[in-house]
């Protein structure tokens, strides 16, 4: 129907012209609009429409969730027949169809949720409206006006469910006047806030996990998964949109909430085939997180369907990185443990015809829009006999694959459920020769591990209608899947095969080199999992995919470094600093806090002699007025030793290069008045030799995988200068017996952490941020 002609049919129901057109511009609302007037016009002529009909009509057209629509022809004749004839009834009526899902409507039942017959009359509700003000009586004399009449509102609502809400709300203020009196200039004085100030030195109440922020002051993840996200209760799996009910579908949640008890029940499903990334620290937040906050049980899943790229060291390295990460693994499942089910599915998908055996390539199967397979129609005992086959080994890989007989949003055709791989897995051994896919396996494990909540991000939305068709084609408990963005960090790459390539080529060491964004990289360069997990709280779990700089997740780690890193003393390049008149009474060892600003949280010792080691760039020969540290007219002060320092001589080796500075010192408590101190520097005294790693950037550009960016490939677009190695750095003795992992902030530095490769005569320190 051209536009011009649905608004037309759309005004002569009552509609503006203006709501008309804003109506035609939505497809699925016009589509539904005009159905709920075809079925209305099996009652009375089109043009017969009562305005009030129709704008009824518009209701059922835009609350009505599109797998309900059976259930229009009901809801229109009802609108007609006068026996729904406002919006309060109308939408009683949508909700309990919508609750129930049923196609076989239990009239009695129906027709009562709806208030079929029911007439309040103006009697009944000022009864009811005075014996609900006697019980608010004291609130109303002592308050007046500022009283909530809104709670009044909502108990009348429950005892008057289909009384017109302005004729509740007249009664009342009606009412509410009689017992009052008119408004007072003091009832109509607006009110001041009151500031109250948080009580001082006063115990805090314990906070659950979920109710903390973070050290950085952030929403945590679990806040964020109680206030900012609402999926559907354990149960309700039918009120989400697009969510597919069956006859069955009461019956069968009524049976998962037995199972769950009507707990939150979700899982983190990862591939044992590389090692986790910071965009699975987001999908372990999410659903780790959503389950934490809602007193539920996460599930970590391995999805060992694919044996050809499984290895121990990569089951063993994701539960490590899910526990780092703060969360429990007391459930551990694999895809693999379900497969004697899954081939028994599979029979039966065959059996009610809805799979087949097909020999087509993978090749032919790429693209859209491709040809139905020309053994999609083959007869259902022949399919069933050749999986058997393929099942028994008499096919060789590729030759034949098991497909399901579906559609998928995005025009796909008929999904692989079962393809051949000769390769022994690492838990079933040789038990198999066929392996199910993803698209078959994830659904169905799901189910029989009964998760309440699927989540998974948006690229897996075009599964979406094969993972309910599946559930639905076995008669088997559905949950609901969820979807949110992706995770993208710029200047890096993630996927497993291009890591590979970068350690083949020696570009980095392993999938561990701090230059990564995997999550075994970021440990190992001292990056703190409350920090990880505060970022991907800031992130959020919008639909929307997040391509964000490294700063971000680097504030984050800052931030909780800050609170929790104590500081120390290191020079990177050390400049040799001999004090040539140190007072006699100096102490050897100097107490050094080890947070300046919070000197109670402990401190430690450091030496000091006559003999110290600056940075080089902490003194110039020749300085100009902006200079603030070491020159030959300018003194500078040594933290934490009360002392300042000033130039007496440079003695210089024989390339003419400074070897040693001669100094003089003064108690900054003894330095004259005229005299200030521009700036404190740090030191280091009988130190001991230690290896410093600056890392930075590995890629030049922020999307190395993009083409048009690095035409050359992602290879050629790394960074010489991402690793500095400082191999004669200097830091202060009680340094000595750190662990691998101790993180420290080096005054004036940065943030560094005890590298893996430290050893006993070597302690190596990379730079975090």
């Amino acid at each position: 129907m051209e536009a011009e002609a649905m608004i037309s049919l759309f005004t002569g129901i009552g509609l503006s012209e203006d709501k008309a057109k804003d109506t035609i511009k939505n497809e699925a609302i016009s589509r539904q609009l005009k159905h709920a007037i075809d079925e209305a016009s099996k009652y009375c002529a089109t043009d017969k429409i009562s305005k009030p009909t129709g704008l009824l009509l518009y209701h059922i057209a835009t609350k009505l969730k599109p797998k309900f629509n059976h259930f229009v022809p009901l809801l229109v004749k009802y609108c007609c027949e006068n026996k729904i004839f406002n919006e309060l009834r109308l939408q009683a009526a949508i909700d309990y169809l919508s609750l129930s899902g049923d196609e076989n409507v239990d009239v009695s039942a129906f027709e009562n949720a709806c208030g079929v017959g029911v007439v309040v009359t103006p009697e009944q509700i000022e009864k009811v409206v005075k014996d609900t003000l006697q019980k608010h009586r004291d609130g109303l004399i002592n308050q007046r006006y500022r009283y909530n009449v809104g709670a009044i509102l909502g108990e009348l609502k429950k005892s008057l469910k289909f009384a017109d809400g302005k004729n509740l709300k007249n009664e009342v203020d009606i009412q509410v006047l009689d017992l009052l009196g008119a408004k007072t200039d003091e009832d109509l004085a607006k009110i001041k806030p009151i500031k109250i100030k948080p009580p001082v030195n006063e115990t805090k109440s314990e906070q659950t996990e979920d109710a903390k922020r973070t050290s950085s002051g952030a929403l945590s993840i679990g806040q964020l998964m109680k206030t900012k996200v609402h999926f559907h209760k354990p149960g309700e799996n039918y009120k989400t949109e697009n969510y597919i009910s069956t006859p069955n579908t009461m019956n069968l949640l009524e049976k998962h909430l037995k199972e769950t008890k009507g707990r939150v029940r979700t899982r983190f499903p990862p591939e044992p085939n590389g090692i986790l990334h910071v965009g699975h620290a987001k999908a372990i937040n999410i659903n780790f997180g959503y389950a934490m906050a809602h007193d539920g049980d996460c599930i970590l899943r391995y999805d060992d369907t694919n044996p050809e790229k499984e290895e121990e060291k990569f089951f063993k390295g994701i539960k490590e990185m899910v526990e780092w990460l703060g969360y429990s693994t007391n459930v551990i499942t694999h895809s693999s443990d379900y497969f004697d089910q899954l081939y028994v599915w599979a029979r039966e998908l065959i059996c009610k015809g809805h799979a087949y055996v097909c020999h087509q390539q993978a090749d032919d199967l790429k693209g859209f829009d491709v040809p139905d397979s020309p053994w999609r129609e083959r007869p259902t005992e022949e399919s069933f006999q050749l999986f058997e086959d393929m099942k028994n080994g008499k096919f060789d890989e590729g030759e034949a694959t098991l497909r399901m007989k579906m559609v998928m949003e995005e025009g796909k055709k008929d999904p692989v459920a079962y393809r051949i791989k000769f390769m022994p897995h690492p838990r079933t051994g040789n038990k198999w020769c066929i392996y199910p896919t993803y698209d078959y396996a994830h659904c169905l494990c799901d189910s029989i591990e009964n998760i309440t909540h699927s989540l998974c991000t948006t690229e897996f939305r075009s599964r979406r209608s094969s993972y309910y068709w599946l559930c639905n084609a076995l008669g088997i408990y559905c949950p609901v899947q969820w979807e949110y963005g992706r995770l993208k960090m710029e200047y890096t790459i993630v996927s497993k095969r291009k890591i590979s390539k970068l350690i083949d080529e020696k570009v980095v060491d392993d999938w561990n080199d701090p230059r990564l964004f995997t999550l075994s990289a970021l440990r190992r360069r001292g990056f703190p999992a409350e920090a990880i997990n505060t970022f991907c709280a800031m992130v959020g779990v919008s639909t929307a995919n997040s391509i964000v700089e490294p700063s971000m997740l680097e504030s984050c780690v800052r931030n909780v470094l800050d609170k929790s890193a104590p500081r120390s003393m290191v020079v990177l390049n050390p400049l040799k600093v001999v004090i040539v008149n140190l007072p006699s009474n100096m102490p050897t060892e100097i107490e050094v806090p080890d947070f300046p600003n919070e000197k109670d949280r402990g401190s430690h010792k450091v030496a000091m002699g006559k003999v110290i080691y600056i940075e080089e760039n902490d003194f110039r020969e020749v300085a100009d007025s902006s200079y603030r540290r070491l020159s030959r007219n300018q003194g500078v002060g040594l933290r934490y030793a009360g002392l300042v320092l000033f130039l007496k001589e440079v003695v210089r080796s024989v390339c003419c290069e400074i070897s040693e500075l001669r100094v003089t010192c003064c108690k900054q408590a003894e330095l004259p008045s005229d005299v200030k101190v521009k700036a404190y520097i740090h030191w280091v005294s009988n130190p001991m030799p230690c290896e410093i790693r600056l890392y930075d950037r590995l890629f030049h550009h922020k999307n190395p995988e993009d083409s048009n960016e690095v035409p050359n490939g992602f290879l050629s677009d790394c960074r010489k200068d991402s690793l500095n190695i400082i191999n004669n750095a200097y830091a202060d003795r009680h340094l000595q017996n750190v662990k691998v992992l101790d993180k420290f902030q080096f005054e004036r530095v940065g943030y560094f952490c005890v590298d893996l490769d430290s050893s006993d005569t070597k302690v190596i320190k990379p730079k975090l941020v």
